[in-house]
């Protein structure tokens, strides 16, 4: 399958596990497909055939501690609570929906994300040469 093809299928495979859950929206981010619960990440679709999941801070060790995992590093620092997942540790459906699951268990706590408006730009002016 082509990187588009596996990322496309894998997030067809998380749809069927949230269903139509009004709490659940997509965006993309990380190089893929996120699905945000109550706007915060609960898990994102890799082209690899990974996933990116959000397992929160008191669950950062035993998430650790199960096979396929690899915790997210930015700028050098351990993001707690946030882990890649091998697509070999997700490949049947079982261990798929028991990450998700995994994952909506911590994220559904959080409380509901609410976005700021943006601000309107303020359009350009020349710069005065005086």
């Amino acid at each position: 399958m082509k990187n588009s093809e596996t990322m496309n299928h894998l997030a067809e495979r998380v749809r069927m596990l949230v269903g139509d859950d009004p709490r659940i929206t997509e965006k993309y981010m990380f190089g893929g497909l996120t699905f945000l619960l109550n706007g915060h990440i609960l898990v994102g679709c890799r082209k690899d055939g990974g996933i990116l999941i959000s397992v929160g801070k008191d669950n950062h060790e035993a998430a650790k501690a199960r096979p396929g995992t690899t915790e997210l590093v930015q700028n050098g620092r351990v993001m707690s609570g946030f882990f890649w997942i091998d697509g070999d540790a997700i490949e049947d459906d079982e261990a798929l929906e028991d990450w998700v699951r995994f994952a909506e268990a911590a994220v559904v706590q959080r409380p509901l994300k609410v976005q700021k408006p943006k601000k309107p730009r303020s359009p350009k002016t020349p710069r005065d040469r005086s």
